[in-house]
């Protein structure tokens, strides 16, 4: 009952006119950058951060909610109509969906990815509506020693998820890491990692970094090795609606979807791509059609798609509840919490309520409006398909200088965002994932803290992180996360031989 009464109360922010005003800004943009291949939510997201500085905060999270939304929906027209997933969770959805197209379907196709999306975006809000007061009530009894081992765990867990090579996630971490000790160390008051430059004193911004990698890196990427767009943009022809076959066929997989997506979404190393690869599998060996698949069978889009769209939901769980970042997405979320001064965890919801369940009720108004806004302007999102990617380009990086100048008018800074670009670049050209900088720029520090705090408490004893039962378990997980996966390899190996 708390939680609906605070629901009640989310929804007197979310439904004024300025609130509702910036998520359907969020939840158009989003629907566009998801449409357009290359581009996703962490560089749209990360181009916006400088509006943390002039806009209220509640408004800012409710944009930025609306653009994650909003590109899990937009991603599913470019794999259906051009057979490029615009985002990497919607490389499933173009296994069928652009068959079904190619068919003459790709309306239904649109119509079952646009109205699962809205099904299961709802059953995962309401599961973060339920389900993050109690993974608070649960954090509450951390202490130094468990948010230290947590800290840990999610820094494992993501660098092996997000990259293809631990070792090459766990480096890109630890450059992150190196980044957020730049600076004033708090506790001594001496001058870390700043090269005698005064203007390093107080550390590296989060923005720049975030934008750098994600915006700038990203954007010379994709103008130096672009992509095959896979083919003509394929016709949207006849109704929109799906017929009485479409929905029989279509509404089980929306919802075992719902319920694939948002418990993986929510795991420290969940994500959208794992859940939308077993939903898909499941459709197909609950199928009673199951020779359509390959040649466009409905099962295969609606089931993805809810999934997808149920781990945006599952994402926000540990953001909020914990302040773990397990996607790109959600790390430069985290980083907009601290341009504000804020730091999500356990004590969120009791510090900024009004900010947490604002965004929660804008999550519910956000989908209904997606839910509106594509099917009726499908045409629109296909147009979009034609941009000159010179031009989105050159208008990215743009974007990106003028931002990044304006949060401090500092030249070192616009130094700092095309030498982390570059960096980014060769990241991105040599496989490492850029999200783990992200997370390890900002949860590195507080892990620091937390570990300086047990430290203090334990009298310098290192056995209070095996002693205490809940930080030997997060541990444990850590080792068993990070050498799994080489002693099975190593298993298999034994066996084949």
């Amino acid at each position: 009952m708390e939680a609906l009464a605070a629901l009640a109360q989310g929804f007197a922010v979310a439904l004024t006119p300025v609130n509702l005003a910036w998520a359907f800004a969020g939840v158009f943009l989003g629907t566009a950058v998801g449409v357009l291949p290359g581009l996703g939510p962490a560089l749209t997201i990360a181009l916006l951060l400088p509006l943390t500085f002039s806009v209220p905060a509640t408004s800012v999270f409710i944009l930025f909610a609306g653009i994650y939304y909003g590109a899990m929906y937009g991603g599913s027209t470019t794999s259906i109509l051009l057979n490029t997933p615009g985002e990497s969770a919607t490389i499933v959805t173009a296994l069928e969906g652009n068959k079904m197209a190619k068919r003459g379907r790709a309306a239904p196709a649109l119509a079952t990815a646009a109205i699962g999306s809205f099904v299961a975006g709802t059953i995962g809000t309401l599961g973060l509506t339920f389900l993050a007061p109690a993974v608070v009530e649960f954090a509450l009894k951390f202490g130094p020693a468990e948010y230290f081992a947590l800290m840990i765990l999610a820094f494992v867990t993501v660098s092996a998820v997000l990259g293809n090579s631990a070792v090459r996630g766990l480096t890109a971490l630890f450059f992150g890491i190196w980044l957020g000790l730049i600076g004033i160390d708090l506790q001594t008051g001496q001058a870390r990692f700043t090269f005698g430059l005064p203007e390093l004193t107080d550390g590296i911004n989060v923005i720049v970094v975030a934008v750098g990698l994600f915006a700038v890196g990203e954007t010379i990427f994709l103008a130096l090795h672009p992509q095959n767009t896979g083919g003509q943009v394929l016709q949207v022809t006849g109704s929109l609606m799906m017929s009485a076959e479409d929905w029989r066929r279509s509404w089980k997989a929306w919802l075992r979807g719902a319920f694939i997506g948002f418990p993986i979404g929510a795991m420290p190393a969940g994500g959208a791509e794992v859940p939308t690869f077993l939903s898909y599998y499941l459709e197909k060996k609950l199928s009673k059609h199951p020779e359509e698949f390959g040649s466009g069978a409905i099962e295969g889009v609606a089931g993805p798609e809810a999934a997808n769209n149920a781990s945006a939901a599952g994402v926000l769980v540990p953001m909020l509840s914990l302040g773990l970042p397990t996607s790109a997405t959600a790390a430069i979320m985290l980083s907009a919490f601290q341009s504000y001064g804020i730091n999500p965890g356990p004590l969120l919801l009791q510090s900024q309520p009004e900010l947490v369940w604002g965004l929660i009720a804008s999550l519910y108004v956000g989908n209904v409006m997606l839910l509106v806004l594509n099917l009726p302007l499908v045409g629109l999102w296909a147009k979009m398909l034609t941009i000159p990617t010179p031009l989105l380009y050159g208008g990215i990086l743009v974007f990106a200088t003028i931002g990044t100048y304006g949060i401090s008018q500092s030249p070192i800074d616009l130094f700092l965002l095309y030498a982390i670009g570059a960096l980014g670049y060769l990241m991105r050209r040599f496989d490492f994932p850029t999200a783990p900088v992200i997370i390890g720029m900002i949860l590195g520090p507080l892990a620091e803290q937390e570990f300086r705090r047990a430290m203090t408490i334990s009298q310098g004893d290192l056995s209070v992180f095996v002693t205490h039962p809940i930080a030997a378990f997060l541990l444990a997980l850590a080792v068993l996360a990070l050498l799994g996966p080489h002693v099975a390899r190593l298993a298999r190996r034994a066996k084949a031989a």
